[in-house]
């Protein structure tokens, strides 16, 4: 009645729809539901009459909707939404860090920002990020216009010319908690006696094979063992569910006598491979949610315990998953990428850690260290298999707490079917190629080194924040001197951060010489700026300014943070332990094995890093290993002598090129020589690294 447009746009809803709702209706009755409905109001204006009479009888109230129009029912202290899709509660706080307004806020922010969905119009032009601002500044629609004087430009202007309709929005989402008296509300005769309303359906459930919620009445004895009998065809007994699939059997374990049964079974002898689904990838803070197990190629099975969403079936319980696990680790175990597994396993049994037997991953980077060695690629390349994508399985913003048990059961398992496969795959290659010694070398070094690096993890380096904290005052110090001297020598300000920027002051204020172009503009890349050196004093401060303000933006500021995250001031890294094809280890999250030491202040970060009281920090390498072995098998004179000799192999070098006199100070040229020649160093980047002509590069 208020506004004839208001709706108009939404389309009728879907048959299907239409036809399932009167057995909804019928089944929420049956279950001992009441439902409410009065011609001429919306849904939401009984949902807030029932929330104003319980709010007067002292009733605390959980609307179950993602219906945002709700958001302005939302009362801390006795009203909150529960999201069933999201599968979260939302309260006051909530509201406001998804809105940016207070519930009480809400039918003035949707006044302003209107929704395209009812025709709601709002005020044209003004969007979420603007509705906020007024509403922080403001507080209510009535005081926006009130002080409308007061605020400017466009934003006035459009305020002005949308008042009738802003107004019009506000009555139109403003639900009215008047559909009925309270005094007819007899909140008494809606109260549930029953247990659990499923029963009061059992047959229903049974008919339209809803087994989810058939599982969790069996397993809290909440049927007759006569109804059970009668829907065993339909649920299995509802112990273990198998998931559809045409290549292997995968089984939900939500029964602790099902789930021993199974672990009874297996040879002590056996071969399982292992598999952990978590809310998240850091161990320190997130939890395992479930574990995936399997012996053969033909089943496999998924046993959930920290599920979380409403309407969840009945689960393990943590500690029957911990006993179970506990078992697991006294047979065989492999697994891919098992090291971020033992993390969280190690953490939730509370001990150091567990006997392995392989993994998969380090299997497939012993026999191709260049292939990608992720589970899906390896299934594709491998089995021809297309992997289950987690993205597919987790919603946006969600956890693999949230997934529906019998998705999460096909994910899950299908991870520990594969690793037993390609383990399996792995060691028959090996003994078809005779490679006896990889096999070794995964037995006898990598796999128990996986036990040391994930001590290495858990325990971290100290970083002695005092220290940092000060070198970034004087870091900051050094930026904000090079950024006045390079504004001075530009004769402008500007954000020396912005390339395009930094192209404009440089190719068109200053007149330099313009490189290479990119589609954005000019290029001032390094290598562009360092063959601008002779042409303006300003490249040299330009340079200076880029490697502190790389030193400070990718180390010094992002290490304190790390630093900061705990009481002792460690720094937890992931050391990968098959990234490099000559097994030496990489670092990541974050890596520490790129701290640059060719300048002083470079170096000086290294500082940071600290042993505990009473210790030292050592360093140990290896003396010219890659030279050594390129002696070994090149059988080069010249460099076996040196080394039979213990000579400065760099040194001989230098003398070969240079001569006597210079080879001092072209040392380390002749270094980089030695190293770039041998990983395939080809004259172009011999002379970008070295700085020096294609012709100088061509003739060293």
């Amino acid at each position: 009645e208020i506004d004839g447009n208001y709706k108009a746009n939404r389309q009728a809803p879907p048959p299907e729809l239409t036809q399932q709702l009167p057995v909804a209706i019928e089944w929420i009755n049956k279950m001992g539901y009441k439902s409410l409905g009065k011609t001429g109001f919306e849904a939401d204006d009984i949902i807030a009459t029932i929330v104003k009479c319980a709010k007067e009888k002292g009733y605390r109230v959980r609307i179950v909707s993602h219906d945002k129009d709700l958001c302005q029912l939302i009362d801390d202290d006795n009203v909150t939404l529960v999201d069933a899709i999201k599968k979260k509660v939302i309260n006051e706080r909530a509201c406001y860090d998804k809105y940016g307004v207070t519930p009480q806020q809400f039918i003035d922010y949707q006044s302003i920002l209107g929704d395209s969905a009812d025709n709601v119009p709002g005020v044209k032009g003004i969007g979420k990020v603007g509705a906020e601002k007024l509403l922080k500044e403001y507080g209510t629609l009535d005081n926006i216009y009130a002080h409308i004087d007061e605020i400017k430009g466009a934003t006035q202007k459009k305020l002005i010319e949308s008042r009738e309709a802003a107004y019009m929005s506000k009555e139109l989402v403003t639900l009215h908690p008047d559909v009925f008296s309270c005094e007819e509300f007899d909140f008494e005769s809606y109260k549930m006696d029953i247990e659990n309303p499923f029963i009061n359906i059992y047959d229903d459930l049974v008919k339209y094979e809803q087994n989810a919620i058939l599982r969790t009445l069996h397993a809290k004895n909440m049927v007759s063992d006569e109804q059970k009998a009668a829907a065993v065809k339909k649920v299995d007994e509802g112990k273990t569910e198998e998931c559809t699939n045409s290549e292997y059997i995968a089984k939900l374990l939500t029964d602790r006598g099902e789930l021993f049964k199974v672990l009874d079974a297996i040879d002590q002898d056996a071969i399982i491979a292992f598999d952990t689904e978590t809310t998240g990838l850091d161990y320190e803070k997130d939890k395992l949610v479930g574990f995936s197990f399997c012996v053969n190629e033909a089943e496999a099975y998924y046993v959930p315990f920290r599920h979380f969403y409403l309407g969840v079936p009945e689960q393990i319980s943590e500690e029957d998953a911990k006993e179970a696990m506990r078992k697991i680790f006294t047979f065989r175990v492999v697994g891919h990428n098992i090291k971020f597994d033992l993390h969280f396993v190690t953490r939730f049994l509370e001990v150091d850690e567990l006997p392995i037997e392989c993994d998969s991953m380090i299997l497939a980077w012993l026999i191709n260290p260049e292939s990608a060695l992720s589970l899906d690629k390896l299934a594709k390349a491998l089995l021809n298999h297309e992997m289950i994508a987690f993205k597919d399985t987790v919603k946006k913003g969600e956890s693999f707490a949230s997934v529906e048990l019998e998705d999460a059961c096909m994910y899950a398992s299908e991870d520990a079917l594969i690793t037993y496969k390609l383990y399996k795959l792995f060691l028959h290659k090996l003994e078809l190629q005779d490679a006896k010694h990889l096999i070794k070398e995964a037995h006898d070094v990598e796999i128990p080194f996986i036990s040391t690096l994930l001590c290495m993890e858990r325990k971290g380096i100290e970083v002695d924040v005092n220290f940092l904290e000060d070198f970034l005052v004087e870091v900051k110090a050094t930026l904000e001197t090079l950024t006045k001297s390079i504004y001075e020598l530009a004769g402008t300000e500007f954000n020396i951060n912005s390339t395009k920027q930094l192209g404009v002051v440089l190719f068109e204020t200053l007149g330099l010489p313009v490189g290479k172009k990119t589609k954005t503009g000019y290029s001032t890349d390094e290598k562009v700026l360092s063959s601008l050196k002779d042409k303006h004093p300003i490249i040299v401060k330009l340079l200076e300014y880029r490697e502190v303000y790389k030193l400070y933006s990718t180390y010094i500021e992002p290490l304190l943070k790390l630093a900061n995250e705990n009481e002792l001031h460690r720094i937890h890294t992931s050391f990968v332990q098959t990234g490099t094809a000559t097994g030496r280890l990489s670092s990541k999250n974050p890596n520490l094995q790129n701290i640059p030491t060719r300048t002083p202040l470079g170096a000086k970060i290294r500082e940071a890093f600290i042993a505990g009281e009473g210790k030292k920090l050592i360093g140990i390498d290896y003396s010219q290993i890659e030279l050594r072995l390129l002696a070994h098998f090149s059988q080069d004179p010249v460099l076996v002598d040196a080394f039979m000799h213990d000579k400065d192999i760099h040194l001989q070098t230098a003398i070969i090129l240079f001569g006597e006199e210079e080879a001092a100070s072209k040392r380390n040229i002749a270094k980089t020589v030695n190293f770039g020649l041998l990983y395939g160093m080809g004259q172009k980047k011999l002379s970008d690294t070295l700085g020096i002509t294609t012709k100088e590069a061509k003739a060293i």
